[in-house]
């Protein structure tokens, strides 16, 4: 019996493989310091632990309803009213296994055969796949490294078919970092309201804007909340990426669409996980501060040791917790494409990086800083020497 076309079409998370080899070869003893996921260092904050198992003790183990527990829908709503200044409804708000599946049923309820979404790449590598499980299509304007990765009103513009149905916004960016301004959402979504295109606005980075406040493009007006659908996710604000919660905020109908998905797929959320995230609410962003400030300090010193490398040209990241350096000349001799060096990295120093083709944007590599500063330092100076063998 063959397998279906449509999970033939569907390529494997790249950094989860990169992450999967440097695991094989620390089983073997072999010291790899893995630059690959995108999972902050920090453990998960206590009282959120504990937030977890006081439900467990008190029998909190059984289905909830598919959107999620009253209290968090009313949490979240609570929370997107008072730091991303969008009125949102407990009803408009669905909890999700995490913010990734929160993607796919958006894709799912929103896509026919043939309809396209525009994706700006570099972007995240599940995108894409995603749209493909979801008998979609896809185009992939390439933005500028000139222009720090940032999309524009322009790109869009340019990008829009007859057959558009929605454009991914992602700020903070994964893998870039880039950071989209307030003024550039505004122009964005006034083509979506002129062209009747749906945003899909990722916002898992949120907590990590470095220098310019997170704007979420559904605050510009009830218009354009009215199209859009405002993601957001537990994992990595409150380092509680096994935990799999996140969440999808949009108009009445698409989140009751999205609850209906849920409760013939996955049924719902983790009952005790979503007992833990109430906790995590109440913290008022202290933790992920915590985090933003220690995340700046690595990321100045790996852009600075980064671009001191000969040959390595690296855009300061606005945001996230990754760097997208350019690695184009590397690229010659037994070098033949970025996969290829970043292959070289893992054999030569045994440091882990993804390609840049996994996002689409090829002669680049992402490096996560979500690793502690003696592992970004030693990374550092394993590529530096590697390289130097490689010019020399």
């Amino acid at each position: 019996m063959e397998l279906s076309e449509r999970i033939k079409k569907v390529k494997p998370s790249a950094t989860l493989v990169i992450t999967a080899k440097a695991n094989e070869l620390r089983k073997k003893g072999i010291d790899v310091i893995g630059f690959g996921a995108g999972e902050p260092d920090f453990d998960t904050p206590d009282y959120v632990k504990e937030g977890a198992i006081r439900a467990l003790k008190e029998g909190k183990t059984k289905y909830t309803p598919s959107a999620g527990i009253p209290e968090l829908r009313e949490g979240v709503a609570e929370k997107l009213k008072n730091v991303n200044k969008i009125q949102y409804l407990p009803s408009e708000v669905v909890i999700t296994p995490g913010a990734k599946m929160g993607l796919y049923e958006i894709f799912a309820v929103l896509l026919n055969p043939e309809d396209e979404v525009i994706v700006p790449a570099p972007y995240w590598v599940s995108y894409t796949e995603q749209i493909k499980l979801c008998d979609g299509k896809y185009k992939t304007p390439l933005t500028s490294e000139e222009n720090g990765f940032v999309f524009t009103a322009d790109l869009l513009r340019e990008s829009i078919t007859e057959k558009t149905k929605a454009v991914v916004i992602n700020t903070p960016s994964n893998p870039t970092g880039a950071v989209i301004p307030k003024k550039e959402l505004e122009r964005i979504a006034e083509v979506c309201l002129e062209n009747n295109i749906m945003i899909i606005s990722d916002e898992c980075y949120e907590e990590f804007s470095y220098d310019e406040p997170h704007v979420s493009i559904a605050s510009l007006s009830k218009e354009v909340r009215d199209i859009t659908f405002t993601v957001g996710a537990f994992s990595k604000s409150y380092s509680m990426t096994g935990w799999r919660l996140g969440w999808v905020a949009s108009p009445e109908k698409f989140a009751k669409a999205i609850a209906s998905m849920q409760s013939q797929t996955v049924s719902n959320p983790t009952s005790f996980a979503q007992y833990g995230a109430l906790e995590a609410l109440k913290d008022g962003g202290k933790f992920p501060k915590m985090m933003r400030q220690e995340f700046m300090k690595r990321r100045d010193y790996i852009v600075e040791e980064l671009n001191s490398i000969e040959g390595i040209k690296c855009v300061k990241p606005q945001g996230a917790f990754y760097v997208f350096p350019n690695i184009t000349e590397y690229v010659k001799g037994n070098i033949k494409n970025d996969v290829d060096f970043a292959s070289y990295l893992l054999e030569e120093a045994k440091v882990a990086v993804v390609p840049g083709s996994a996002f689409g944007a090829e002669g680049y590599i992402r490096m996560s800083y979500a690793t502690s500063m003696d592992n970004i330092k030693e990374g550092l100076k394993r590529i530096k020497e590697a390289l130097a063998k490689l010019r020399g």
